[in-house]
């Protein structure tokens, strides 16, 4: 071992060991928070269930409701990487719906890294069945929804408070990905190839959704 192995090894292990508390403590809230409700856990009953103190959890965590969206921040980071890498003669929503295909391709890999993807989808129910995280949800959907649109803009060489087009097309497509998440979570299946394969059938019905016209169309029928 080298004099530069030595001297990294130390802050190595020491990465290691806080990557491991961080994740055991995360796998503990979010297990109490799925088992016996957000409200009623406490931060004293997650820190017990990993044998450290309350200020260890403060050290990587700000609330409760940091920890109860930790994966979904994954989820969310690990979409826009994907979209900053489509390729720039994409089209917006093809970008778009590229991008969250490719990001489901591998999500279970990016979630199985901190928690099982079961726990993880369990969360996704557990944040949309309580009111004051849905109200948390409902903001940080927002939020992204400004991030992709200026990425959106950005791709295409555009003013995001001078032309519309971007926000009105990420807003469309936040809407569907909101509601294919919602079906998906009132449903029996539970793993990230279902909610996949519902994403892509409702992304696949919003172009002919919005430029059709449904009557002509049933009146053909």
């Amino acid at each position: 071992m080298t004099d530069g192995q030595r001297a990294a090894y130390p802050t190595g292990l020491r990465e290691r060991k806080k990557r491991r508390t961080r994740d055991a403590l995360l796998h503990a809230a979010l297990d109490l928070f799925t088992t016996q409700g957000y409200e009623r856990t406490t931060v004293d009953e997650i820190v017990d269930a990993v044998e450290v103190s309350q200020r260890t959890f403060f050290r990587y965590f700000a609330s409760k409701e940091e920890a109860a969206f930790a994966i979904q921040e994954m989820v969310e980071s690990h979409f826009l990487a994907q979209l900053r890498r489509r390729p720039a003669a994409e089209a917006p929503f093809e970008a778009m719906r590229n991008a969250v295909l490719c990001a489901w391709n591998s999500l279970g890999e990016v979630i199985e890294e901190t928690v099982t993807v079961e726990l993880h989808m369990r969360a996704y129910r557990m944040i949309e069945s309580t009111p004051s995280l849905l109200a948390a949800h409902l903001r940080r959907c927002s939020d992204l929804e400004n991030q992709v649109a200026l990425l959106i803009a950005g791709r295409e060489g555009l003013d995001v408070d001078e032309d519309p087009r971007p926000r009105v097309a990420v807003a469309a497509f936040c809407g569907v990905m909101r509601v294919s998440g919602q079906l998906w979570g009132r449903g029996r299946d539970s793993d990230v190839d279902s909610l996949r394969a519902l994403t892509e059938a409702y992304l696949d019905q919003l172009g002919p959704a919005l430029a059709g016209d449904w009557r002509t169309e049933c009146g053909a029928t």
